[in-house]
């Protein structure tokens, strides 16, 4: 099975929904957080909407954005 090598485009003529956009994710300083591969972690730096320092315990990470794989505790 193959990947569709673009988005599906919405039609105007089309009886469903148009899929919404998630809406952006904010985090904040001390922010707790769990990421899907690194786990707990506390969020010790932020970027300007373009990255998060987060202190994982045994190890930081910089978690560029959209953070899909980082959810707010």
């Amino acid at each position: 099975m193959t990947k569709p090598s673009a988005p599906r485009r919405h039609l105007p003529t089309s009886p469903f929904n148009a899929p919404s956009a998630a809406p952006p994710k904010h985090f904040a300083l001390g922010d707790r957080v769990t990421h899907d591969r690194y786990g707990l972690g506390r969020i010790i730096g932020v970027e300007n909407g373009v990255a998060m320092l987060v202190d994982f315990g045994s190890r930081q990470a910089r978690i560029s954005s959209p953070y899909t794989h980082m959810d707010k505790l």
